[in-house]
């Protein structure tokens, strides 16, 4: 799969194609438009730009995803960490815990996922 970076605009966008998948190009053009008036033209660039980078397919005018959204998330997460952490996630905890204490709900919720990570 090639870069998953995306900008805001069209993170955004692929968000829209994923809650309303299967969908038509035109149908999409046009949600571009109400959602952040875009012109028909600028929807079928970003489209372009997220099916080239693997995350969407549009064949024979429907467009379709390629990876679930979570999964994108996960991989967009995994290379934030290594592109900026150096691959280190306890790195990265460390940095987002300087700014932001967290609750014991949180603590909690992380060391469940620590543990299932485990087994």
């Amino acid at each position: 799969m090639s870069e998953l970076k995306t900008g805001s605009a069209e993170a955004r966008f692929a968000d829209l194609i994923w809650e309303n998948e299967p969908i038509t190009s035109g149908e999409l053009a046009k949600l571009g438009e109400m959602e952040f008036g875009w012109k028909k033209t600028t929807s079928f660039t970003v489209l372009k730009r997220l099916c080239d980078r693997g995350i969407f397919q549009n064949l024979s005018g429907t467009v379709t995803s390629l990876i679930s959204r979570e999964e994108y998330y996960a991989r967009h997460s995994e290379q934030y960490v290594r592109d900026t952490f150096g691959g280190s996630l306890p790195a990265f905890l460390a940095a987002f815990g300087t700014r932001k204490k967290l609750s014991d709900a949180e603590i909690e919720e992380l060391q469940r996922i620590i543990n299932s990570m485990r087994r």
